[in-house]
């Protein structure tokens, strides 16, 4: 393998600039492509390495449109694409954020997670 080579494979997948974990749907984890409802600052690299709480880079701006696109009337109209337990496993994340940050769940959270 070329140097170039080594460096590419062990540098982090991005997708516009947010790692994986920076999304609520991650389909597959080598597949920037399925990353899907982005909802963290690019502040999470520095929670990734333990020097910021990963909840100080919830980007609170455009998260109210991650939860929309959950909804069937989705986001602006569309919906995300995604299997029913993806949703479910998206809702239940973005309602941890919403939980630890003391705010009130959105309507279409609490109905997907039942509260």
């Amino acid at each position: 393998m070329m140097a170039a080579e080594r460096i590419r494979a062990g540098l982090r997948k991005s997708k516009r600039g947010l790692p994986m974990e920076a999304f609520a749907i991650v389909g597959d984890p080598d597949d920037p492509e399925t990353w899907k409802l982005p909802h963290h600052t690019r502040a999470i690299f520095r929670a990734l390495t333990g020097k910021l709480d990963i909840e100080a880079t919830v980007d609170w701006d455009r998260t109210p449109a991650a939860v929309a696109a959950l909804s069937p009337e989705g986001y602006r109209g569309q919906r995300v694409t995604a299997t029913p337990w993806q949703i479910l496993q998206a809702a239940n994340h973005l309602a941890g954020h919403y939980l630890k940050a003391g705010k009130d769940l959105p309507d279409t959270l609490a109905a997907l997670i039942g509260q």
